[in-house]
């Protein structure tokens, strides 16, 4: 996949079949559109061509964008992107002025100009422009003077997926990881920075890994424990994960620790990636030491046999 890091130098591309949003989360609502995208470029000799933004839009235009977190970081949208077989992509920085972009001018200056567009490809219900002015109707009603065809994806093949980023927010917020990640159509994941911590863990029986996530835009899920993957050094282990501020031990701030199985190694400063695969309970707090670390045993066990599963 080529990737374009804004318009610059964006020359205009050969039979290019295009679509673009946001693509927060690459979610199977998105992997419909995708497998729709390619398959067109495919069958007329075309390139794909994917049209994102970055920041997310909403953290730019809207009341609550400073509170959104993300199902994924751009560089993990784009490598979610390259998986699914697209041959471009194009990264708009958003900004405010960008947002004032009419409907028209998006098509004329960036569409037409900038990438040559013969045919799009989007979603049911999709928006663009200033004030979400432009759609499938606007388009259809003007191909002609503009060169280029639009197809939409049908209303029921989307509703029949029945996903949205919202959707899946929700969830993680939830701690429901096993409904984010059937509608993800894969497990939910943080990645970032092995840091010291102030290692109580070890002297209970459960040494543990703190991350430090690489983007703190990313989405979080709900405090607790979960079952995870442990993806480190190309190895995929299994491990308990507590999300939370550790009340029993008097935290004072959120932290991200897991207790990798069978693993005994100084990875601080290590690059590693959890991936989500069960919530087992919410955060609470214990009696003292002794029962916390009860519970962890019985914590670990639960784990154990999902991971198994």
């Amino acid at each position: 996949m080529i990737i374009h890091r804004g318009l610059d130098d964006l020359q205009p591309i050969t039979n290019a079949v295009v679509t673009s949003g946001t693509f927060d989360g690459v979610h199977r609502g998105h992997q419909t559109i995708l497998a729709r995208l390619t398959e067109v470029a495919k069958t007329s000799g075309g390139e794909s061509v994917l049209i994102t933004y970055w920041p997310h839009p909403r953290t730019v235009v809207s009341n609550d964008g400073q509170e959104l977190r993300l199902l994924t970081t751009l560089e993990e949208k784009i490598d979610l992107l390259d998986q699914a077989g697209v041959d471009h992509l194009v990264v708009i920085p958003f900004t405010r002025d960008f947002s004032q972009l009419s409907s028209e001018e998006f098509i004329r200056q960036i569409l037409i100009d900038k990438i040559g567009t013969q045919k799009l490809v989007i979603g049911y219900d999709h928006r663009f422009g200033r004030d979400r002015e432009g759609g499938f109707d606007y388009i259809q009603a003007h191909q002609s003077d503009y060169g280029f065809t639009v197809e939409e994806i049908p209303r029921q093949d989307v509703e029949a997926v029945g996903v949205s980023s919202s959707k899946i927010r929700n969830a993680l917020n939830e701690g429901n990881v096993h409904t984010a990640n059937l509608f993800l159509g894969r497990p939910y994941n943080l990645t970032g920075t092995i840091v010291k911590g102030r290692q109580l863990g070890r002297t209970i029986g459960f040494p543990t890994a703190n991350l430090q996530i690489d983007d703190p835009s990313k989405l979080v899920p709900a405090n607790g424990v979960y079952a995870v993957d442990v993806r480190y050094g190309g190895q995929l282990m299994g491990g308990m994960l507590n999300i939370g501020f550790r009340p029993t031990v008097a935290g004072t701030h959120q932290t991200i620790e897991t207790y990798i199985f069978d693993f005994d190694k100084d990875i601080y400063g290590e690059h590693m990636t959890l991936q989500f695969r069960e919530f087992l309970r919410p955060e609470q707090k214990f009696n003292g030491l002794p029962a916390l670390v009860a519970q962890l045993k019985q914590d670990e066990d639960s784990v154990r046999a999902v991971l198994a599963q």
